[in-house]
């Protein structure tokens, strides 16, 4: 049995919920989303909850079970709060700025890394902070990962684009050796 399949999911003030055929439609303050239903999963919306079940007991319906609740869960919280992530530039010289919709990144390199977001996402900068906003927690995290694999964090100087909170291990350089004669 999936301990988080079982778990309802309470609709928030302000959230509508409705399923559609295969997809479940929610609408809320920060937008709307479609979740497809996956095989093999029952959802049955009553007393201002979403609830899953099971239709047969195998192992993909059981996988399923818990993915499902888990991305009808992400889409709630994010129309009524939104997902952020944040990033951080470390290096000299190393700088971020907006043109438009467009990330500019300077990052060492010979030429300007332009990273541009989708619609329903928000890039922010502040001194060598990057937020990114939206209401669907994979886009967010595919776009700060996009953001990230422009310049990651070398292990010798910590130069480079890191999570907020982000620990990189650190390397000892190589050693002068004394010479022996």
């Amino acid at each position: 049995m999936s301990k988080i399949g079982k778990k309802p999911i309470e609709i928030l003030e302000g959230i509508e919920v409705k399923i559609n055929g295969g997809e479940l439609e929610l609408k809320g303050k920060k937008g709307e989303m479609s979740v497809k239903i996956l095989p093999y999963v029952k959802i049955e919306i009553k007393d201002n909850q979403i609830l899953f079940d099971i239709q047969v007991n195998s192992k993909q319906a059981r996988a399923n079970w818990g993915t499902i609740r888990s991305l009808v869960q992400n889409a709630v919280l994010g129309l009524n709060e939104g997902f952020t992530k944040i990033l951080e530039i470390n290096g000299v010289g190393y700088r971020a700025e907006m043109q438009g919709d467009d990330l500019i990144l300077n990052i060492g390199l010979s030429h300007s890394v332009k990273v541009s977001s989708p619609e329903n996402i928000k890039i922010s900068v502040e001194k060598n902070i990057i937020k990114v906003f939206g209401v669907d927690k994979s886009i967010v995290g595919e776009i700060a990962a996009k953001i990230r694999a422009c310049k990651k964090p070398e292990p010798y100087k910590g130069k480079g684009i890191r999570y907020q909170g982000e620990v990189v291990q650190r390397k000892a350089g190589k050693k002068v050796a004394g010479t022996a004669t």
